[in-house]
């Protein structure tokens, strides 16, 4: 062992997760607008999954960036702050929720 790491893909995983984190924020926000869309939800229930589906595209392309960063801290022993992307996640996981929220009292507020 040469460092504080071992020979494993921290890393990568790391990196893959953020990757399945991303993706699947921008498939339920696109998911939800597109069956408030169908069932003929007015526009301002749906527009909380916009900024949801903004904070998944953020996510996916800082990817590459937040790589580097975390092989960066992995070998110069110093901590890795991920809070902006945790508070990017966080954010776009509850635009997504509210526009599930404001989808299912719309429907059943008829």
């Amino acid at each position: 062992m040469n460092g504080p790491w071992d020979a494993g893909l921290q890393s990568e995983r790391t990196r893959l997760a953020w990757v399945r984190t991303a993706a699947m924020l921008a498939v339920t926000s696109l998911a939800g607008a597109g069956v408030a869309l169908r069932a003929g939800t007015p526009v301002p229930v749906i527009v909380p999954f916009v900024p949801a589906v903004f904070c998944a595209v953020l996510l996916l392309t800082h990817t590459g960036i937040r790589y580097r960063r975390a092989q960066e801290a992995l070998h110069g022993s110093r901590p890795l702050d991920n809070r902006a992307d945790a508070l990017i996640a966080w954010i776009g996981t509850l635009a997504a929720v509210a526009g599930a929220i404001a989808f299912v009292l719309e429907r059943f507020g008829r």
